[in-house]
């Protein structure tokens, strides 16, 4: 099958990006706008998923021959759903909680073929163990402003790496987008990963 003109990622996360161009991959970004707090699910799994498909679908729509990502992550920690904290507080109430307990990342993924005009929905689940930090830790590492950007308050590649002291599954997932499970949903639909590599550079 020949491969859409464009491969577009509908997430404003650098994260997401930095992962599937380490993966060989160089999608056009485009950010959905999508208001988050319009859904209203109680299964994280869920959750993440219906979002990773409001994003994929919103920038789907004006985009002809294009392969869309749409993507979303959230913690699912003790029964509850974290997503980005809403402020420093949070973060700290969050990490005071979460510190030597284990928690869920979930990541919805959504890959549109605006072309043919089909689609696809997965969801991806890793488990997180955080390290023992004390409260100077949690406030040091809060006062960065990185667990402000991030679903659960924690990164796996910034500075949050040194408090997760293991995971469960894929480590991609906890970043915020599963390759293995992208290059499935591709299969899924037909096309073949490796052809959406970008070429190769010589020096």
């Amino acid at each position: 099958m020949v491969a859409p003109a464009r491969l577009i990622l509908a997430s404003a996360s650098p994260a997401r990006l930095a992962t599937l161009r380490a993966a060989g991959l160089d999608p056009e970004v485009i950010v959905s706008g999508v208001d988050e707090d319009q859904v209203d699910l109680e299964d994280p799994a869920e959750y993440a998923l219906k979002l990773a498909q409001l994003k994929a679908v919103a920038v789907a729509a004006d985009q002809p021959r294009a392969l869309v990502i749409g993507c979303d992550s959230v913690l699912e920690f003790d029964g509850e759903i974290f997503g980005k904290p809403v402020d420093e507080a949070d973060a700290t109430e969050r990490w005071q909680r979460m510190r030597g307990n284990a928690g869920v990342l979930h990541t919805g993924h959504c890959l549109i073929d605006t072309h043919r005009e089909v689609w696809l929905a997965r969801s991806a689940a890793t488990q997180v163990r955080f390290a023992h930090l004390d409260d100077d830790e949690i406030a040091a590492y809060v006062a960065t402003g990185e667990p402000l950007r991030v679903a659960g308050a924690f990164t796996l590649d910034g500075r949050g790496a040194a408090y997760v002291s293991g995971i469960t599954g894929d480590p991609h997932n906890v970043v915020g987008i599963s390759v293995p499970l992208l290059r499935l949903m591709f299969d899924e639909l037909g096309f073949i990963w490796h052809e959406f590599w970008r070429p190769a550079t010589t020096t």
